[in-house]
């Protein structure tokens, strides 16, 4: 009998089967749809109704001024506002997919609320276009908006999330078209928006950049609409008939001609499988196949088009027209002998305590698994509760005997209807059926419940699913921050607290940046106490106001990109002198600034040592100054940037001589203030940019290179070179202008004190062998003469040194340089023979 009186609330639509329950009793009070703007979302979303502007209504007990209502499904309502906004005749409204609701006037305005009904700014305008020539109509798409003006332009907002408006190919049309749908672009080739425009006996296709001209002879057309899935466009000619054809008319699927030529009012697909026609009293759904279904009505109604059906909206109740599930047909049909309907019909036997449901058991025993999926699979797709739990019941009586069944799906299920149920609550009001809802995500649908400040249900679902908590709790923490402006800051953290510590590792962070947003600063800085991660604590403290705290949290942490935030903000707003007190007290952040100011910053890191007392680390960042002023392209050619050097130089020299301890760096800087001196001096004598920044050697040998030799001796007498080092600097200087009279001079004034075998190098590395000659007899190691001949290629001089040293290696040394003359080589053969003879090597 249960299945006889469920199966008689179908209809039959050729060979398939649709139903129509009845899913709420509406609770709003006086409402006309017909009176009305009516805006439905999707997958069981809110209602805005708001009095329509272009109609004459009488007014009953209610103000001229039009409000702005949002309802849930079940008529409940959420929120309301009056509508004030100028720009002319509400044109058009609609849902986008995020639940936001358009409104769009004449003048081209968008307005965009919540699910609350607050404005959410700023509003967009479709152009100065628009403006100037009103706009006639919307067709909206999931997250767009198609606009028609007087002068027959088409304007798009592709999507609401980036709202920035654009004009599409202009169709030329001298008068309006007759109605207008949307391909919308997820299933376009071009990814664009696709416009299809009736015009008398086609239709135009108008994109971005071009019109096309499409089914030619095939209208008029009264209205058009296409498919969810993009493929196909139902639509209604002038004679008539209802046309069902591909998207780019290639194609004709099905023709039905209707009674009446009058256009109907709405034209809706319930599906894929259906086209509904509405008109004023009566609800026509036609299929390919058969004939079409009637539904009568006595008030007016609104088609709200799902992915698997069409929810019906009248003045007092709220209907979903859907196909009617086969896994509920097998069960249900009347006579239906499946194993499906045999286990439900068991499991009354089972109830009533009768043989039959062993009986029908055995029946079906190869066939049970299949049974209890259709039995889980059918609760699913039920509104009825007690249906629900009658074919759940069915299926685990079936699954007690069933060995190999995927018990997960049993419970999955139980999950999901739970859920489910929960929102269909007539307080809540989103009936959404198991399809939309595996369409939507759970997550969507959480986000939904928090936007519609349903936390506690949102909170229990994302539980019970297993999703993360975090997000549900912080907009309410957020919420509840918005909404307490009463509540001291005290008992309103003792509050959020209780609720936050619910969640691990929550953002307490963004919590209080809320705070701080909704002018709690107080409640702020008590919130971001509570957060454990100082990257996202330390940021926030900043913006409060907080430096002294911020800068101890970031050291805390030893996190130096945070600690050179915390500094750079300070340095910006803070006095540099209560700057230098902060960090000076934390090691951490004194060491950083010091190590950022040392390359950017010396000025500012004087001001800080100086306040400090750290008198030689000033000399030392004076000294580094100069060195800088050095590498300017003018410093040179007896640049006047030589004088500030020097002045640096000797700054720094002063402050060093105030310490003991650094008396070495003082004598330094005295003596490099002194050579730049002179070498400035040399550089302006000489006009050559050769001298300043080369050291004392090269300064002497620089001088005696341009017979300059009174200005080396000066500098050899200011910085007390000693004898040795001025030779030797001298003998090579000589030597490289090849003067090789004044370097015999220079041996004979006196005995050399670094002797002579200077001299010998230098004329041998000049390639001047008869000017070697003239100084290696003068060498008094027998070696250093054997090594000095050979170096020059006389081989008998170098043999008879080397035998007068007495030395084999030497002689072995000396054969292996004349490898190449078997003479001398002979010669060192006989002098080592003879050595080694002796016993001496």
């Amino acid at each position: 009998m249960a299945a006889v009186s469920v199966a008689a609330e179908w209809q039959l639509l050729y060979n398939r089967y649709y139903r129509k329950p009845e899913i709420y009793s509406m609770q709003w009070k006086n409402v006309d749809l017909s009176r009305n703007k009516v805006a439905c979302a999707p997958f069981g979303g809110p209602i805005a109704v708001i009095r329509d502007d272009s109609k004459i209504v009488q007014l009953y007990a209610e103000s001229a001024l039009r409000k702005l209502r949002i309802f849930n499904s079940a008529g409940v309502q959420i929120a309301e506002t009056v509508w004030r906004n100028p720009g002319g005749r509400l044109v058009g409204m609609a849902w986008t997919d995020d639940q936001i609701l358009v409104c769009i006037t004449q003048d081209g305005t968008v307005y965009r609320y919540n699910v609350h009904a607050e404005l959410i700014e700023p509003n967009v305008s479709m152009g100065q276009e628009c403006f100037e020539q009103s706009v006639v109509e919307c067709v909206f798409w999931g997250n767009g908006v198609v606009c028609i003006n007087e002068a027959n332009q088409l304007f798009s907002i592709p999507d609401f999330k980036n709202p920035s408006p654009c004009k599409l190919a202009d169709p030329n049309l001298e008068e309006l078209p007759l109605c207008a749908a949307v391909i919308d672009p997820q299933y376009t080739m071009s990814g664009n928006v696709e416009v299809l425009l009736g015009v008398e006996d086609h239709v135009l296709l108008v994109e971005e950049d071009g019109v096309q001209q499409l089914g030619v002879g095939v209208g008029p057309f009264q209205k058009m609409v296409v498919s969810r899935n993009g493929k196909l466009l139902a639509s209604f000619t002038h004679d008539g008939r209802l046309l069902v054809m591909s998207t780019d008319f290639s194609k004709i699927i099905f023709e039905y001609p209707c009674e009446s030529a009058l256009p109907p009012e709405q034209l809706a697909w319930c599906g894929m499988d259906s086209v509904l026609l509405y008109w004023d009293d009566m609800l026509l759904m036609v299929g390919p196949y058969g004939d079409p279904v009637r539904y009568v009505y006595d008030e007016p109604i609104i088609l709200i088009p799902e992915c698997d059906g069409v929810r019906i909206l009248s003045n007092t109740s709220m209907e979903f027209l859907q196909r009617v599930p086969d896994s509920t047909v097998s069960i249900f049909k009347i006579g239906s002998t499946l194993p499906a309907a045999l286990l439900y019909d068991a499991l009354d036997h089972f109830d009533r305590q009768s043989a039959k449901a062993d009986e029908n058991l055995r029946l079906i025993r190869s066939s049970l698994p299949e049974a209890v999926e259709t039995c889980i699979d059918a609760a699913g797709h039920e509104f009825d509760v007690s249906r629900q739990r009658t074919l759940l019941r069915a299926a685990s009586y079936g699954q007690a005997f069933c060995s190999h069944f995927q018990r997960d799906r049993f419970q999955e299920m139980c999950k999901t209807l739970r859920v489910l149920n929960a929102v269909r609550n007539h307080d809540i009001g989103i009936p959404l059926s198991i399809q939309q809802y595996k369409l939507l995500t759970p997550s969507v649908l959480v986000g939904r419940l928090i936007n519609a400040h349903q936390h506690f249900l949102a909170l229990r679902i994302s539980e019970y699913c297993g999703m993360n908590q975090e997000v549900v709790i912080m907009h309410w923490a957020c919420t509840k921050i918005t909404a307490s402006l009463a509540i001291p800051d005290a008992p309103l953290l003792e509050i959020l607290l209780d609720k936050l510590k619910i969640c691990k590792g929550i953002s307490f962070a963004a919590v209080a940046a809320h705070a701080d947003k909704s002018g709690r600063r107080n409640l702020a800085a008590m919130l971001i106490e509570h957060e454990p991660r100082s990257f996202k604590q330390v940021p926030l403290l900043l913006s409060i106001g907080e430096e002294d705290v911020a800068l101890t949290k970031a050291t805390e942490s030893g996190d130096c990109d945070l600690v050179y935030l915390v500094l750079y903000h300070i340095w910006q707003k803070r006095p540099a002198l209560e700057f230098f007190s902060m960090i000076q007290v934390r090691p951490l952040a004194r060491d950083l600034f010091i190590n950022y100011a040392r390359c950017y910053k010396h000025e500012f890191l004087k001001d800080f040592f100086l306040s400090t007392g750290q008198l030689q680390d000033v000399s030392f960042l004076l000294w580094k100054e100069s060195w800088e002023l050095s590498k300017n392209p003018m410093a040179s050619k007896g640049s006047p940037l030589h004088g500030p050097r020097i002045k640096l130089i000797e700054k720094a020299q002063s402050l060093f001589a105030e310490t003991k301890e650094h008396m070495f760096e003082s004598k330094a800087a005295e003596e490099h203030a002194k050579l730049l001196r002179i070498q400035h001096e040399l550089e302006v004598t000489t006009k050559q940019a050769i001298f300043v920044d080369s050291s004392i050697s090269d300064t002497i040998r620089t001088c005696i290179v341009l017979g300059n030799h009174r200005a080396a001796m000066k500098v050899k007498t200011e910085f007390k070179v000693s004898e040795k080092r001025w030779y030797w600097l001298k003998v090579f200087a000589l030597a490289t202008i090849r003067d090789w009279d004044a370097l015999e001079r220079f041996s004979k004034e006196k005995r050399p004190p670094i002797g002579y075998r200077p001299f010998v190098e230098a004329c041998i590395d000049a390639d001047e062998k008869a000017e070697a000659l003239k100084y290696i007899p003068k060498l008094a190691d027998p070696r250093e003469r054997a090594e000095a001949y050979a170096r020059i290629g006389m081989a008998k001089e170098a043999a008879d040194a080397a035998s007068q040293a007495k030395d084999g290696e030497l002689l072995g040394r000396l054969k292996l340089s004349f490898a190449q003359n078997a003479a001398a080589s002979s010669i060192f053969d006989t002098l080592r023979d003879r050595l080694s003879f002796q016993g001496i090597s």
